[in-house]
């Protein structure tokens, strides 16, 4: 299958590699520069060092090129720019059937990505989200994974999740967009909050308490969505939770340590050089928590830590010392 894959940061990089084994790949980016590097280095020394791209490989810059022998369109951009990204493939007139890896909330609209996809293509096109517990790294490197691909259309959920899977990327379908959005969403907030409660040595322990009732505030947000309950104890909700919250690799989770060593999240940001889709979707998450009258206290904490100047110490806290309420309750 002729694959475009649209975005080259980490995660789209990894995807090139590890789907050339089976696919012709097509890589686009926005900036010829990086683009320039890439094709004579055959690497992405920015985002992703030390990872060869394979010779089938063909990058590109120009978005009409990219698209014109694709069969699947993956973008891979994040959650900022997938409006943008999908505004452009509109424009070349494509209705090619599109897969995209964003996750998190649009910042200003609380919209979430098939939503803006719903928005840019007025006419109906094949669409889906692919998400999961991943690194780029460890993808890249052939390590094995599981990812979920989700989509109204469940036929073509399926039939392009066959497509894609081999052996070190299982890749199961599902009917559950909304589910696996929010999951992939919110768990990036809930990395933010893990990261502030390692670095605060709050032990195993209290990371585990938080894991646990972060997986709640997001069941509670998804379901209110309309997603289904058992997504959030799926690959996309409970399986990318884990690795997010606790992996070292994870930049949410970065940004958190950080926050807690009383680093500024300007500097953190700087420091990063790749983007932690937490920092902006945790006042999105919060903004539609209010407006579905959902209990979220541990992204309120982080919102609160990010945009309010909380100290991370007081936000930890706050949340120890809520009064204690029945585990099943949705109030928490």
């Amino acid at each position: 299958m002729n694959i475009a894959i649209l975005g080259t940061g980490a995660w789209g990089t990894a995807l090139a590699i590890s789907l050339a084994s089976k696919h012709q790949i097509h890589l686009w980016g926005r900036n010829p520069e990086q683009m320039a590097q890439m094709a004579a280095s055959r690497s992405n020394q920015r985002y992703l060092p030390g990872f060869a791209l394979p010779p089938s490989v063909q990058i590109h810059t120009d978005l009409a090129t990219a698209l014109k022998t694709a069969e699947l369109v993956l973008s891979v951009v994040p959650t900022a720019g997938l409006r943008d990204t999908l505004q452009a493939v509109a424009a070349t007139g494509s209705r090619i059937p599109l897969v995209w890896a964003s996750k998190g909330f649009e910042a200003g609209t609380a919209n979430l990505p098939h939503q803006v996809a719903a928005e840019v293509f007025k006419e109906d096109i094949l669409c889906g989200v692919l998400s999961g517990p991943s690194f780029a790294q460890e993808v890249a490197a052939g390590l094995p994974t599981a990812l979920t691909l989700a989509s109204s259309d469940v036929a073509f959920a399926q039939a392009i999740a066959g497509k894609l899977h081999a052996p070190r990327m299982r890749i199961y379908h599902s009917d559950d967009m909304v589910g696996v959005e929010v999951g992939g969403a919110v768990k990036n907030v809930m990395a933010i909050a893990a990261g502030i409660c390692d670095g605060l040595k709050l032990g195993h322990s209290g990371r585990a308490a938080l894991i646990t009732r972060g997986l709640a505030e997001i069941n509670r947000l998804g379901t209110a969505l309309g997603g289904k309950p058992e997504t959030f104890t799926g690959l996309t909700g409970l399986g990318d939770l884990i690795l997010t919250c606790t992996g070292d690799l994870s930049r949410n989770r970065t940004v958190g340590l950080k926050l807690a060593q009383g680093e500024s999240l300007k500097k953190i940001l700087r420091d990063l050089g790749h983007t932690a889709e937490g920092v902006s979707t945790a006042r999105e998450v919060v903004r539609m928590a209010d407006s579905l009258a959902v209990e979220m206290p541990i992204s309120r904490s982080v919102c609160r830590v990010l945009y309010e100047g909380l100290p991370a110490k007081d936000a930890a806290e706050e949340l120890l010392s809520r009064e204690p309420r029945s585990e099943n309750s949705r109030k928490k």
